[in-house]
């Protein structure tokens, strides 16, 4: 069966990649806004209310208003921005979380993770789950992400040549340091977390990939547990999961010289979850596209759950 799919956004980051790696779908018909009219209200809503299913790329407030112009209650959605992720009236789409997968073939509405959110809650949930993190434990984390996650505007500063030079953007960038960032609801809600992780976002001068570092400290855990006992939750949780793979406890063969390489996993859908410690201290990093996964890979994955295709569908591993 052929589905009609549009995407409300398509000249975005994400929504360029959605469409790139829909157009080699045999079973979708991508429907075509001119771009000159892409942001007229009626026509958009046409496009809208034809599709089985939309994807919309766009900022909070647009997004709000696109789901505001859909009638059609055949009409399937994929948010990819930060609106609804915590509305209880949308699906999570993190399918690799227990029964998430389940709720996600069968809803109307999905909002895709945060790309930063996406590391942090496969990281914790399945140890909050087994009882080595408490709910309350005082997480934080920090992530380092390529500048593409910044948007078209924030690509644009970082693709200028002159205006890499004058801002110094050679260096890695930490912000939202006023703990305020977008994601923490969903970080908070989705990791089964009492409290806001205390989250430090770093942009550096790579275009894509993240590395999301979750250090744990032994004597804070009810149950004491051992980086090893760490690795196994997380490796029993994830076992036979395409997409996120927690690698081996002895990770020197994944390590550049012993260095972590974060973009190994672009232009995938892949997810790579590392624990690295001893009896007393713990790092659990995931890494990831903060494209694919983060992103695109994600959405996409969602689409094929609810329209019923194999999972993987358009998809790298």
């Amino acid at each position: 069966m052929t589905y009609s799919v549009f995407i409300d956004g398509q000249e975005g980051t994400t929504g360029l990649r959605i469409y790139e790696d829909l157009s080699k779908h045999a079973d979708i018909n991508l429907l075509q806004i001119d771009s000159d009219k892409r942001k007229h209200t009626e026509e958009r809503s046409k496009f809208l209310n034809e599709a089985d299913l939309v994807f919309l790329c766009l900022p909070d407030a647009a997004a709000t208003e696109a789901v505001a112009l859909i009638k059609n209650e055949k009409t399937r959605i994929i948010n990819a921005s930060t609106a609804f992720r915590t509305d209880p009236d949308w699906v999570y789409g993190l399918p690799e979380l227990k029964q998430q997968r389940e709720q996600i073939r069968s809803a109307a509405k999905v909002s895709v993770p945060g790309c930063h959110a996406t590391g942090l809650i496969l990281a914790i949930r399945p140890l909050i789950e087994a009882g080595i993190v408490q709910q309350d434990y005082p997480v934080t984390c920090y992530s380092i992400t390529g500048y593409s996650g910044a948007g078209k505007s924030g690509i644009a500063e970082y693709e200028n040549p002159a205006i890499f030079a004058a801002k110094n953007l050679n260096a890695p960038r930490h912000y939202a340091l006023q703990l305020n960032h977008k994601h923490l609801p969903e970080m908070m809600m989705f990791a089964g977390l009492q409290y806001a992780p205390l989250f430090t976002p770093i942009k550096a001068s790579f275009a894509q990939g993240i590395a999301m570092s979750v250090p744990l400290v032994n004597r804070m855990l009810p149950k004491r547990a051992s980086a090893k006992d760490v690795h196994v939750a997380l490796a029993a949780y994830y076992e036979g999961e395409r997409f996120v793979h927690v690698m081996p406890y002895d990770s020197e063969a994944y390590l550049d010289e012993g260095e972590f390489l974060i973009t190994a996993c672009n232009h995938t859908n892949r997810l790579e979850i590392f624990v690295f410690g001893n009896d007393d201290q713990i790092n659990i990093i995931a890494r990831y596209d903060n494209l694919g996964k983060g992103a695109s890979g994600a959405a996409i994955q969602n689409m094929n759950l609810m329209l019923g295709f194999e999972e993987g569908n358009s998809l790298v591993g």
